[in-house]
């Protein structure tokens, strides 16, 4: 890292809130900016457009997604601009740059009645830790948890009922999740076995005691942690998608909206700060927006029915 760039970074983390696992990520993008700067003579602080091309057309030979590539160029964006700001440079030589057209897959989703059959896995394979791993299934699900939100859920955050939580999400927004009864249920399955285990070993430290997924080894689970057991009952659920953690928000947000809930409040449940971010989510088909039109549209109502 140059200088100027670890300055950056340290302004994102200090003035502008930005979360360790972000800066991780943007100093990723960044370094292999700066990488190839260097190695083609060039200086990354005062780099042109035609050296951003240069930059693209090398990650596309190298076999990198559309997506990716974009998603290093907004972060470089971010970075000369931050350096405009500051006078640090005159210009923004992303300025003129376009993304890359990028063909945008529908993410993977659990319709209802494939999300309750795998919810019931962990009770019917028998491995790992049914009771957690199930806890964990249906938070992620009812709540529309993102996984680093799972990870960092903490036995204060739980209210009595444990019927919610407060989050705090990216960029250190806060917001209110609510647990379903399954929900509910699948988490006062898991915490008294948590709570033995921990008596049990004598362990009284306080990271373990006080997050709420905590993995057989009795240490704070991890977010590689989490996607492993998912994989492993992804592996036997016969269904034939790419199950990971995000698909459970996916069939959140997609299962709200088809139910006829506004998208406005499944943004705010998700804790997202644009809404088309949300529509990205949702996957509704074209029966389920006929029968909300039929019961919230007045001409809708009148025929009861839309062909």
């Amino acid at each position: 890292m140059t200088p100027i760039v670890q300055e950056y970074l340290t302004y994102l983390h200090s003035v502008r809130g930005v979360s360790a696992h972000t800066i991780g990520a943007y100093r990723n993008d960044l370094s292999h900016f700066v990488n190839y700067c260097e190695n083609n003579g060039i200086d990354a602080a005062n780099a042109g457009p035609a050296d951003l091309q240069g930059f693209m057309a090398d990650q596309s030979m190298e076999d990198k997604a559309p997506g990716s590539i974009n998603r290093s160029l907004s972060v470089i964006r971010g970075f000369y601009r931050w350096m405009v700001r500051f006078g640090r440079r005159g210009d923004n030589p992303c300025g003129s740059i376009r993304n890359l057209k990028n063909p945008s897959p529908l993410p993977s989703v659990l319709w209802e009645k494939e999300m309750a059959c795998f919810a019931e896995l962990p009770d019917k394979a028998g491995i790992l830790w049914p009771e957690r791993d199930k806890a964990i299934i249906m938070l992620m699900y009812s709540g529309g948890l993102r996984i680093s939100e799972l990870v960092s859920l903490r036995m204060e955050n739980l209210p009595e009922g444990h019927d919610g939580a407060r989050i705090i999400g990216k960029g250190g927004k806060e917001r209110q999740v609510f647990f379903s009864e399954e929900g509910v249920s699948a988490l006062e399955d898991y915490l008294p076995m948590r709570e033995a285990r921990l008596r049990d070993a004598g362990l009284n430290d306080e990271i373990s005691r006080g997050s709420v997924f905590i993995s057989l080894k009795l240490k704070p689970i991890t977010i590689p942690g989490v996607r492993w057991i998912i994989s492993k009952y992804s592996e036997r659920s016969g269904m034939g998608k790419n199950i990971h953690p995000h698909s459970f928000r996916h069939s959140f947000a997609t299962h709200l909206v088809n139910s006829g809930c506004d998208v406005r409040v499944v943004q705010e449940l998700l804790g997202h700060a644009s809404l088309s971010t949300t529509q990205r989510y949702t996957h509704v088909d074209i029966n389920s927006l006929k029968k909300v039109y039929a019961k919230a549209h007045p001409h809708g109502a009148q025929r009861g029915t839309i062909e």
